[in-house]
């Protein structure tokens, strides 16, 4: 009965940081900003550009997106803070919940690339990098 109540009690409390700790933005290639690359293997890791235009024959592009982590990363986070809730019985997510919320969020960055006659990368100006 013990056993039960326990792991009642556990899975209960396993809470708020674990599943935000695993729902943190993916990584993304940031190495692919450079010149050379392909606009299709940029549109593949990145998705369609925040803003696009062409000027003077040549097409300019601003991608604009969340840094994240690791699938390891995210979830090495999401099996401590199980493990602290366990221990603590649930008093972790006190600290847990707005760690993860606040400083695991990712980071903001934002790049504009123009491409060549040929769509790969011959410019790439870092408007916001952390």
């Amino acid at each position: 009965m013990r056993i039960l109540i326990g792991a009642a009690l556990c899975w209960a409390l396993a809470g708020c940081s674990v599943y935000m700790a695993t729902k943190q933005p993916d990584a993304k290639n940031v190495d692919l900003f450079r010149v050379g690359t392909p606009r299709t293997l940029m549109l593949a890791e990145f998705g369609m550009p925040a803003a696009s235009e062409t000027k003077n024959g040549r097409t300019y592009e601003i991608f604009k997106f969340v840094n994240g982590y690791s699938a390891g990363a995210k979830a090495g986070r999401a099996v401590f803070h199980g493990a602290a809730d366990i221990v603590t019985l649930g008093l972790w997510e006190v600290v847990g919940t707005p760690t993860e919320g606040v400083f695991f969020t990712g980071d903001e960055m934002v790049f504009r690339v123009r491409y060549d006659k040929d769509d790969l990368i011959d410019e790439v100006v870092v408007l916001k990098r952390p």
